[in-house]
């Protein structure tokens, strides 16, 4: 009996081990996995929602903490195919705010733990935004994309907006203000960086400086995503298959 019992042991053994072995081949330790499940296992969303592409005519989706924390939609706000960073998608004929006639998959700033929305003084401390992206997909007709930007109480002040394949710094109104990179390639991840403080904005691209922008106005937020700056009346088709994209790797706020 002691040999058939101590038998019987080492073949349950031999196969938990077997099964073990396969399950590791095919899809990889637990570990690897979970992390690809939500887009705030890969950045720190503790301090943003997001608005996206959904939801009914001037009142798209928002997604707030503590749900954000677990939230994932594809293809909207999803971890990319890779793993390694969020994907942020907003077609041209997407759920737009009441403020603007273009959609988005978008992240914007808050506070306290995500329930208090973010309004600080570019005069006052020091505010930077570091991220790292990359533009996958631009729309037809209007390829214009923003992925990162500093918003004030009404309005966006200066971005990181790709028209085609060039990559500008935008200013207020003017579009063209600042040619970072010339024949930018899609898929092509790059580290941008805004840091405010004492009236003035400072751009970097790749960790050199682009431009230095006088602002003092109050109530600004950092803002982070996919903009997309076409719609159904410039772009076609008019469908979920037309639409920017952005791809987001890092993405870090401090203040101090």
């Amino acid at each position: 009996m002691k040999i058939v019992s101590a038998y019987r042991l080492v073949t349950t053994i031999v196969a938990t081990l077997a099964i073990t072995a396969a399950l590791v081949v095919t899809t990889g330790t637990a570990a690897a996995a979970a992390p690809c499940d939500y887009p705030a296992q890969k950045l720190d969303l503790t301090n943003w929602k997001v608005t996206l592409p959904t939801g009914s005519p001037g009142s798209p989706t928002e997604v707030k903490q503590p749900v954000l924390a677990t939230y994932a939609v594809n293809p909207w706000f999803q971890v990319n195919h890779s793993c390694q960073g969020v994907q942020f998608r907003a077609p041209v004929n997407g759920v737009t705010t009441s403020g603007s006639s273009y959609s988005r998959s978008e992240l914007r700033e808050m506070t306290d733990n995500g329930t208090r929305q973010a309004a600080w003084s570019a005069i006052v401390g020091t505010h930077t935004l570091t991220f790292r992206l990359a533009f996958n997909r631009l729309p037809n007709g209007k390829p214009h994309v923003v992925g990162a930007q500093i918003h004030d109480g009404d309005d966006d002040v200066t971005t990181f907006r790709l028209q085609g394949s060039n990559l500008y710094l935008t200013k207020g109104n003017d579009s063209d203000y600042k040619l970072i990179a010339s024949g930018y390639q899609l898929h092509t991840v790059f580290e941008g960086k805004f840091v405010v403080s004492g009236g003035q904005i400072r751009a970097y691209y790749n960790g050199a400086l682009q431009a230095t922008i006088g602002h003092t106005g109050p109530r600004n937020y950092f803002k982070a995503g996919a903009y997309t700056l076409a719609n159904c009346g410039n772009s076609s088709p008019c469908s979920s298959s037309n639409y920017g994209q952005v791809s987001m790797y890092k993405l870090l706020i401090t203040h101090s």
